[in-house]
């Protein structure tokens, strides 16, 4: 099969517009990676890069080792998927997925036997002599990919191939893609925007924000150790609480981490708090998901946070509890312009320029430079502008509490998240 590197590829549009901003992205032979972003994070230009249908300005584009840049799409071995389908509606079902054999001179009988080989293994063998317009929106994307088998690639690029169709038949898909995709060996590069969908089906997943890379891994350990700020409040639902916290070093004893009124107490035997010592006097992110808060009663002793609850949302299978604890939350702007990328591609920058308040100030303040960013934002006398943590805590469908009910939850100290005012991960060690 096939390996695909990216090495210090740039994309800059001749309007000016920075799609791509330096990546650097192994994908090994037979892996299954996800490119996750928002829409216009440049994940698909990446994609369009290796397929050959965008130039890269500056960086080389490998495959199987050798330089790919000059090569045209149709020398790379790679068959792409689209959102769209984009299948020919004049052709039937067989007559679509036999075209690239049929271009490449293969003669009808093989040619026949391949596709009617794909056909089965995707579950349309009975609509081969249908028009695409008599086909469900479902067996349209398997007719797409069925086109994209046949051909045997080295590479498969899919670029959304399931965000037009409902949910249930999503759900379905996945897993067909993922396990056919395995079953075949082929490299694959799936781009999406469903956390879902990359948590699900990949080998690894690379998050990518404004064109730049934020980390790359397992499922397990972006979600599990996510490396910035931004993708630890991108993945998980519902959102990682992210709350600004002062750190006091106690040595020998523990850190002191202060949220708002209340506190919490980082023992000196975990590991982590001689890289949060670092940081005393100052101001950190403390992140803690919805998995690491229990409800425990009032007068329970150890890392208890105290609070009202401000709203409820109802799931069905649970309840998710919106708690005040009286800290100060920290909103990561996805799309906009106050952006930090990983230590070692971006220049240190000060908190403010990393995680925005809706503080409610004018434009020209948020994008102030950085000192007076600093300034600002972490010293800013109007606290009371400040928007205030909604702390989400999973309870039981349907509980016995509302709006204004005092709640206490117990906090696993082991699964905080600490982030510096870059947005990078304080921590030692990795993964």
């Amino acid at each position: 099969m096939t390996t695909v590197a990216l090495k210090d590829v740039t994309k800059v549009f001749r309007d000016g517009t920075l799609a791509v901003d330096n990546v650097n992205l192994d994908v090994d032979d037979g892996e299954f990676m996800v490119l996750l972003g928002p829409s216009g994070c440049g994940k698909s230009t990446v994609l369009r890069m290796v397929a050959g249908l965008e130039e890269p300005t500056s960086g080389a584009v490998m495959l199987d080792g050798e330089l790919a840049n000059d090569l045209p799409p149709r020398d790379r071995k790679i068959a792409m998927v689209f959102q769209d389908f984009a299948l020919y509606p004049h052709m039937t079902v067989g007559d679509n997925i036999a075209f690239p054999l049929k271009l490449a001179g293969l003669e009808p009988e093989p040619r026949g036997e391949r596709v009617t080989d794909v056909a089965s293994a995707l579950g349309i063998g009975d609509v081969l002599g249908r028009k695409p317009s008599q086909l469900s929106g479902g067996q349209r994307q398997r007719v797409a990919m069925g086109r994209a088998i046949v051909r045997r690639p080295g590479v498969f690029l899919m670029d959304e191939p399931l965000s037009n169709l409902d949910s249930g038949l999503r759900a379905e898909l996945r897993a067909e893609i993922s396990g056919l995709t395995r079953e075949l060996g082929v490299t694959t590069i799936y781009v999406t925007h469903d956390q879902a969908e990359a948590l699900t089906m990949a080998d690894r997943v690379a998050i990518m924000r404004k064109g730049v890379l934020q980390d790359v891994g397992t499922p397990t350990q972006v979600y599990g150790r996510p490396a910035t700020l931004y993708v630890a409040a991108f993945l998980g639902s519902p959102r990682m609480n992210l709350l600004e916290a002062s750190v006091y070093v106690h040595l020998d004893r523990y850190v002191t981490l202060t949220l708002g009124e209340q506190a919490l107490y980082l023992p000196w035997d975990d590991i982590r708090s001689r890289a949060v010592a670092h940081y005393h006097g100052e101001r950190i992110v403390v992140g803690m998901r919805a998995e690491a808060l229990t409800p425990v009663a009032p007068d329970t002793q150890g890392a208890v946070l105290h609070g009202r609850i401000r709203y409820l949302e109802h799931h069905g299978h649970e309840s998710l509890a919106f708690l005040d604890v009286g800290a100060t939350a920290i909103l990561v702007d996805e799309m906009g312009t106050q952006v930090d990328a990983p230590s070692g591609q971006r220049g240190r920058r000060r908190f403010g320029q990393v995680v925005q308040r809706l503080t409610g100030r004018a434009a020209e303040e948020e994008t102030a430079p950085a000192t007076d960013a600093r300034t600002s934002v972490l010293n800013d006398p109007g606290r009371h502008h400040r928007r205030p943590a909604e702390l989400a805590v999973r309870l039981a469908p349907y509980p016995g509490v509302s709006a204004g009910h005092a709640l206490a939850v117990s906090v696993r100290m082991d699964a905080l998240h600490f982030f510096d005012e870059r947005g990078d991960r304080i921590d030692v060690g990795w993964r």
